[in-house]
């Protein structure tokens, strides 16, 4: 699954900024120097979170209901949603070497045919994961 929402608990600062963070994952906060910015924020690091959690096999965990969390005064709950996958093409784009084996006849066709063997992997490999 690429695709999450998870309750945030958003505290406005005296000092004007917003923090954030998300009871329900350990280590996953952020803040903003405005809430705009501070729900961008919380899309970003949710995203990472979650993605090294796939990366890692870790088991995310269910997200709260957002009745079931106690906010202190001056702070409220909102819902972040955010994507791995999205995350992951927008950083994840460092070029990765592999190595591939195909029959020489085809190899020889496929040359004399100009063919990029990156971009027919990649496009294969998308399309067998149903992958935009």
């Amino acid at each position: 699954m690429s695709r999450y929402l998870f309750p945030a608990v958003i505290t406005e600062e005296e000092n004007g900024l917003y923090d954030v963070y998300f009871p329900d994952i350990p280590d996953c906060y952020t803040s903003g120097e405005s809430l705009m910015d501070a729900l961008y924020m919380a899309e970003d690091v949710l995203a990472f979170t979650l993605y090294t959690y796939e990366r890692d096999n870790k088991t995310i965990p269910s997200p709260s209901g957002v009745h079931d969390i106690k906010c202190s005064k001056g702070s409220f709950v909102n819902i972040i949603s955010c994507d791995t996958l999205e995350y992951q093409k927008r950083n994840n784009n460092k070029a990765v070497k592999k190595t591939l084996t195909i029959p020489e006849w085809l190899n020889e066709l496929a040359v004399k045919a100009d063919i990029n063997f990156s971009q027919v992997l990649q496009e294969a490999l998308k399309k067998k994961m149903n992958v935009t």
